[in-house]
């Protein structure tokens, strides 16, 4: 079925699309849901490599999903949304939320491992896939094989001699492509904005996290100004991009998305300069510039 075509079918899940963000989401272009996320995308996690030697990789994951679930909890009523929710959509909002708890873990293991670059990289790959089945002409495929060239280049061919490391890297980003699929029919599941449907999910992430990082996240719990800085971690990282995502997956066709997160990579690499003070080569400067043109010459499917 297109992903154009797919019809609401659990608006109690969602909050109704004129009022608060879903109005505002419809007056703000998708684009700029999508800019804010991919900003956001990677600003936090580069923080949270800061924080890994305090609390740990799996306590920092546990930390980031507990600020997103006790954040949406009040906002989304998670526990009356999976309640009310039909069969099919409630076995959406567990497959997504379990989705989110085992990709934000081995994107954090990854990290803890690889360069943010070259897990932005392999993150993109798995998308390629998605794009691929939503193409319509060949100048998005034209366009996706520049987007693809740029990508490429960014990895700068220096792939790590740690097998661990990858092995989280390509976990997360064949996760990533589950975020994708499964974010975009929680987004068109209901009315506009999903977002109430993303607190539910959020709420089953932090249950499946639960035991697994508590041990290692307790040290905040004793230190105020590390909690503070892992809270932060967890607003920029699993609040602001997730929501723009689910106000952007409402609009856009789940093909154009797919080709617009290769713009991920380009804000890896450019919050690492400003963060963690990795300075891109000539190739990577390159390998923005060919993304950049890749997603700046695709057309949207709803309009091929």
């Amino acid at each position: 079925m297109d992903d154009q075509a797919q019809a609401p079918t659990a608006g109690s899940v969602l909050a109704p699309a004129g009022s608060g963000l879903g109005g505002l989401a419809t007056r703000l272009p998708p684009h700029v849901w999508f800019g804010v996320s991919a900003v956001f995308h990677y600003l936090g996690p580069a923080f949270a490599v800061l924080l890994f030697p305090s609390v740990g990789v799996l306590g920092m994951a546990w930390l980031r999903i507990a600020t997103a679930a006790l954040i949406f909890a009040p906002l989304t009523r998670p526990l009356r949304s999976l309640a009310r929710a039909d069969p099919p959509t409630r076995l959406l909002l567990l497959a997504f939320g379990a989705c989110l708890a085992v990709m934000n873990c081995s994107f954090y293991l990854a990290l803890d491992r690889l360069p943010i670059s070259l897990v932005a990289a392999i993150e993109f790959v798995g998308t390629i896939g998605v794009a691929l089945v939503g193409l319509r002409s060949a100048r998005n495929l034209i366009a996706l094989a520049v987007a693809v060239t740029g990508t490429l280049l960014l990895i700068d061919v220096k792939w790590s001699s740690d097998p661990i490391g990858l092995f989280w890297a390509f976990l997360n980003g064949a996760l990533f492509v589950g975020y994708i699929v499964l974010g975009h029919r929680v987004a068109r599941s209901g009315a506009g904005d999903g977002i109430a449907g993303l607190g539910a999910a959020m709420a089953v992430a932090f249950i499946v996290v639960l035991p697994i990082g508590f041990t290692d996240a307790l040290p905040a719990f004793f230190s105020p100004p590390l909690l503070i800085a892992a809270i932060g971690v967890g607003i920029c990282s699993s609040v602001i991009p997730y929501i723009c995502d689910q106000l952007a997956m409402s609009r856009l066709p789940r093909s154009s998305f797919a080709l617009m997160l290769s713009l991920l990579p380009v804000t890896a690499t450019l919050i690492g300069v400003i963060v963690l003070h990795q300075i891109p080569s000539l190739g990577d400067c390159l390998g923005i510039a060919l993304v950049v043109a890749g997603v700046a010459f695709h057309k949207p499917a709803s309009t091929d």
